[in-house]
């Protein structure tokens, strides 16, 4: 039970008032605190509790997954009754069998029931509104995270209109709050390694811990934070009951970590999610999880997939007012420049063209105005490593080569469309 599962069950209550709340016996450390002051107004029955009672309908809120909620219906043996979820993650095969789910890809799962209690005109009390805004922060990243949506912010506005208190959502929220985390982060920080798999920047780190401790997520969010990578995988080995717990976070859209810890029985999202490995080396759990990654991360989009091939050139035997009627008639601001030989030997743009203008040398070669020191790359030159170019360099067209040769060219257009193309899948 994590804050988004108590946002969910904070709100579900006011939807089905008649209805008794059972807790997991599994807390998550980041929502301790939180269910240490608010499991008076809960009121929670064990799921133990349910041991040979009659059990007409149940309702599952936060997840679809049939193992995710085993320790309930171990206790529920002949159950044939009604199940209703809500959930917002996305399936990954274990789905709880004859359930109707309430499905909402929003950033958090509170807001899959929030926007019920809106539809009906329900005001909830205050205590309730923070401890559902505290799920939606949290899920949602504090609104950063990629999977966020306009409905969880539309949620979150109704929560503060029934008095939702964001000083305390604030102390739920704070991570790295002790000394024994903070403790861990230096660690990790210390035994961090960059790997480059299929194209992409990865960080990788295992640590040996005797017993698990809370708050292991919020360390490597932390370090995601500070450091420059494509996504982060860190292992922790716990020796005293052989025991590993992968924790991984993601920043792109083709690393779809709730996929790739399926393979190890974990879950979550697309950009954070988590695997528990019991009865199994640490070492070993680590080697297994980098040749997964090995054989299962795509290859990284590179410049031969979204260069534009048949590139409008300018020979350097052109004048300057020849190759700005080229530029005009192709409605480009540049473009590269090329020796008789065929190979690149420059770049000219509109800028440099008023530069003569302006001194009444139209008719001189672009060879006097052309940038001559070039940022190129080759074709197999990774997105990110594109936009690590263009932003460092602060250029608008990247020149694609092969050995002198112009193959092809990536624009800044070229990037922003594929942004936007990943956006929309």
């Amino acid at each position: 039970m994590d804050l988004d599962c108590f946002g969910s069950i904070a709100l579900i209550k006011y939807l089905y008032p008649d209805y008794q709340l059972v807790q997991s016996h599994l807390i998550h450390p980041a929502a301790r605190n939180l269910y240490n002051l608010y499991q008076n107004r809960f009121q929670f029955i064990q799921s133990k509790d349910l041991k040979g009672e009659t059990v007409e309908k149940i309702i599952v809120v936060d997840t679809r997954a049939a193992g995710r909620v085993k320790e309930y219906f171990d206790h529920l043996k002949d159950f044939k009754g009604e199940i209703l979820v809500y959930d917002h993650h996305p399936s990954n095969g274990d789905d709880i069998e004859g359930a109707t789910l309430k499905y909402g890809p929003y950033g958090s799962n509170t807001t899959n029931i929030g926007l019920e209690l809106i539809k009906q005109q329900i005001r909830i009390e205050p205590e309730d509104a923070t401890i559902a805004l505290t799920g939606i922060y949290a899920d949602t990243g504090n609104f950063q995270h990629d999977t966020t949506t306009s409905e969880d912010l539309e949620v979150a506005a109704y929560l503060l209109k029934c008095g939702a208190s964001l000083k305390v959502i604030k102390k739920f929220l704070e991570t790295m709050s002790d000394r024994e985390q903070i403790s861990l982060f230096r660690d990790v920080m210390n035994r961090l390694t960059y790997k480059d798999i299929n194209g992409h920047s990865l960080i990788l780190s295992y640590i040996e811990l005797q017993n698990q401790v809370s708050g292991l997520a919020a360390v490597i969010e932390k370090i995601f934070e500070v450091e420059k990578a494509e996504a982060i995988f860190c292992v922790f080995y716990f020796t005293r009951n052989n025991d590993s717990l992968i924790i991984a976070r993601s920043a792109k859209d083709t690393i779809k970590l709730d996929k790739l810890l399926d393979y190890f029985g974990g879950g979550g999202h697309e950009k954070a999610a988590s695997a528990l490995i019991k009865n199994q080396s640490g070492m070993m759990t680590f080697a297994n999880l980098e040749e997964h990654l090995k054989g299962s991360l795509k290859p990284a989009i590179t410049a031969e997939d979204i260069m534009v091939q048949d590139v409008v050139t300018l020979k350097d035997t052109l004048t300057l007012i020849e190759a700005s009627m080229t530029l005009e008639d192709a409605s480009h601001t540049g473009a590269p420049v090329i020796s008789q030989r065929g190979q690149l030997v420059g770049f000219l743009t509109l800028r440099d063209i008023m530069k003569g203008r302006k001194s009444n040398q139209m008719h001189s070669s672009v060879k006097g105005y052309m940038a001559t020191k070039l940022v190129t790359a080759p074709k197999n030159v990774t997105i990110r490593e594109i936009e690590e170019l263009l932003f460092t360099n602060n250029i608008g067209h990247l020149p694609i080569v092969q050995g002198k040769s112009l193959i092809g060219i990536v624009t800044r257009t070229n990037y922003l469309d594929f942004i936007a193309k990943q956006d929309d899948t």
